[in-house]
């Protein structure tokens, strides 16, 4: 049990003092005629005229523990655990091939927004890549932040200086944002269809820094053929997959099968103080009820 001012506990030593001093008090000696007839002094009546005077400073025992503010811990049961996932989308000219009923890009975007909704109280965020690098959705747990950026997410819509493509640099950018997160579990998606050059060479140093940082890596290939074999390994390196997804279907299964890979994460929540005034509260009722009683007749009396 804690209490919200301790301090005023100190002046439990006053009904402390008055405990002690009522239960040794003699009073004021009155000799009557019969005192000297030899009869029993009736100790326990006497003990209980004593016990029913300790009343009223128990009762301010009491007082000063409920103004203390007694406490309890309460648990609040779990809470769940904040997943920081960041989509690093290829936005290079190659992503307007055809890809089912539509584009490369169009279905990746899609296929992310229900990723998204299926994973409410993660954080967010959107990282466009080429040859540079956009940061274009901040991580958030605003999910509609996402949905009114989506429609720009597109290769038209880009500078021509982002028509290439550069795997490592964007991995490196996202690596710095996913870092610096003061909490919660670091996963990267990537989606492209294209090989990087700035990958041969880096890939052991990228991976080495993802993995130091808990950051895990899932990348999906959306075209034909096999993604180049830096990209598997670096996946492989921070706990995470590479995927192909040949059609919308497989892109769509690609993501399932990531939101059953890494679910929803709970832990219990530290238990916060609640006020614990009842059995106090009893006890002191309790305490003056039997004072009011004791005044029925259970004192002493100098006759």
């Amino acid at each position: 049990m804690t209490f919200a001012h301790p301090a005023v506990l100190l002046l439990l030593a006053l009904p402390v003092l008055l405990l002690v001093w009522e239960w040794r008090r003699r009073g004021t000696v009155l000799t009557m005629p019969f005192d000297r007839a030899g009869a029993r002094r009736g100790r326990w009546l006497e003990g209980t005229v004593k016990l029913m005077n300790l009343a009223a400073p128990l009762l301010l025992v009491v007082a000063i523990v409920l103004l203390a503010g007694p406490q309890r811990p309460l648990s609040q049961g779990n809470h769940r655990v904040l997943s920081n996932i960041e989509f690093v989308l290829d936005v290079s000219g190659s992503m307007t091939a055809t890809f089912g009923d539509g584009r490369r890009s169009d279905k990746a975007v899609e296929a992310l927004q229900e990723f998204v909704g299926h994973r409410e109280g993660d954080a967010f965020g959107v990282t466009l890549f080429g040859t540079e690098v956009l940061h274009w959705v901040p991580l958030t747990q605003d999910l509609s932040a996402l949905k009114h950026s989506a429609p720009f997410m597109k290769p038209e819509a880009m500078p021509p200086y982002m028509g290439g493509t550069r795997i490592g640099l964007a991995l490196r950018s996202v690596y710095r944002i996913l870092a610096d997160r003061p909490e919660g579990d670091r996963m990267i998606i990537l989606i492209s269809d294209g090989m990087s050059a700035d990958l041969r060479g880096q890939g052991d140093k990228i991976a080495a820094d993802l993995r130091g940082a808990d950051i895990v890596l899932y990348y999906i290939h959306v075209a034909s053929g096999q993604p180049q074999q830096e990209v598997y390994d670096i996946a492989a390196r921070t706990g995470g997959e590479a995927f192909i997804a040949g059609d919308p279907g497989a892109l769509q299964s690609v993501f399932e099968r990531i939101d059953s890979m890494r679910p929803a994460k709970f832990e219990p929540e530290a238990p916060i103080p609640a006020d614990n005034f009842r059995p106090f509260a009893l006890a002191g009722l309790s305490l003056l009820g039997l004072q009011l009683l004791s005044l029925f007749g259970i004192r002493f009396t100098p006759w």
